[in-house]
């Protein structure tokens, strides 16, 4: 048997989209069950995200703290933000989110992981990027607002970073899967043979 994610998708027999929000909506649909029975399921419709482990020459990832509303909690994250175009290139987006959160750039890009974050009560899908060969950038420092005018910025070593994990010190999703995905790679087959940037990404295609 092979352990591999495929699509499938059961009949429907009626959607509504009881409320749409500014980026994301929930829907409702009525899903058959195997047996021929229908099921209610709510879900959270969610554009995709993309994120990014950015590792300088001494080891420590590039991290932010931010305040997460809905967990009352400050979280310390990897840089991250939405696919808001439909079809946009998740390396492209996730560059402008290195630039944008951190004025950092990278000159070597890898596909670390690619994951669904809750896919039992939403279709959000995450691209999380391996960026290395840092560099400060150029130019003005994107403009922030809204809980990002609060953000503290750090490099923090792997291995401090893996132990806050472990721990239970450490809870954002991309930043535990990133950091765990790194450690595994490592001890694998090596960072140069994780999947090129512009892997396909059934999840969410794109254009090159």
């Amino acid at each position: 048997m092979t352990i591999k994610d495929t699509p499938e998708e059961w009949e429907v027999r009626a959607t509504a989209t009881p409320f749409v929000g500014n980026k994301t909506s929930v829907r409702t649909d009525d899903v058959v069950m195997p047996d021929g029975s229908v099921a209610r399921r709510d879900y959270q419709v969610h554009p995709g995200s993309v994120a990014v482990l950015a590792l300088d020459d001494q080891d420590r990832a590039v991290v932010l703290r931010q305040y997460r509303h809905p967990v009352r909690h400050k979280l310390w994250e990897i840089p991250a933000g939405l696919l808001d175009v439909p079809g946009e290139n998740p390396l492209h987006a996730a560059q402008r989110e290195l630039y944008e959160e951190a004025h950092v750039k990278a000159e070597d890009w890898r596909v670390l992981t690619d994951v669904y974050t809750t896919p039992g009560g939403c279709s959000e899908a995450v691209r999380i990027f391996l960026a290395r060969e840092l560099s400060a950038a150029e130019g003005e420092r994107f403009e922030v607002e809204d809980e990002e005018a609060d953000m503290e910025l750090a490099r923090v070593p792997v291995g401090e970073l893996v132990r806050g994990v472990l721990a239970g010190d450490l809870h954002n999703n991309c930043l535990v899967v990133g950091v765990l995905s790194l450690i595994a790679a490592r001890s694998g087959d090596g960072l140069d043979a994780l999947r090129p940037a512009e892997a396909p990404w059934p999840a969410r295609p794109f254009e090159s």
